[in-house]
């Protein structure tokens, strides 16, 4: 008799964080330069063109940072693969090709949202499909996800507003 292997189910969410005085247009140059994650996502040192054109599919970046249960010794790495980038949605789509953080399939999607119109301020939203990740309970990962979207929005929102304050 056959052993059978019971597959689970795999995770999907959606998360998203409010940028209120920074319009569509000025956030969406943070997004899309694909290889410059670590200017502001919260707690990543380190990402960088491994091959491809950039802003084009194909284009596979590593992005590196300390692990988050506080061990500075341990790096974590990941490369991940733009999939596909829309301008003029503003939104880009991309997988994870190889990593040490648990992941074994997933592909997640950034697009910004106007809010009421679209030179008032915009919604960051981040969506994903994954297998299970290793180590995580589901809420936990999104949790994390959460918080490094809220971080990574006030970065944004910070620089914009230091270079619109430069300016005047």
């Amino acid at each position: 008799m056959a052993s059978e292997v019971q597959a689970q189910p795999k995770w999907e969410g959606k998360t998203s964080a409010e940028l209120k005085s920074s319009p569509a247009q000025q956030v969406w140059p943070f997004l899309a330069d694909f290889c410059n994650l670590h200017k502001v996502f919260p707690g990543l040192e380190t990402c960088y063109q491994v091959e491809g054109v950039p802003g084009q599919p194909g284009l596979i970046r590593c992005c590196a940072g300390p692990a988050t249960n506080n061990d500075e010794s341990t790096v974590m790495w990941a490369k991940e693969k733009l999939i596909a980038v829309d301008p003029i949605k503003r939104c880009f789509s991309y997988e994870m090709l190889e990593n040490n953080k648990g992941y074994k399939s997933y592909v997640a999607t950034m697009q910004l949202v106007p809010v009421m119109n679209d030179d008032e301020g915009c919604m960051i939203e981040w969506s994903f499909v994954s297998d299970p990740v290793e180590g995580w309970g589901l809420e936990d990962f999104q949790s994390y996800r959460e918080s490094g979207l809220q971080g990574m929005a006030k970065k944004i929102e910070d620089a914009l507003q230091s270079s619109t304050s430069a300016t005047v």
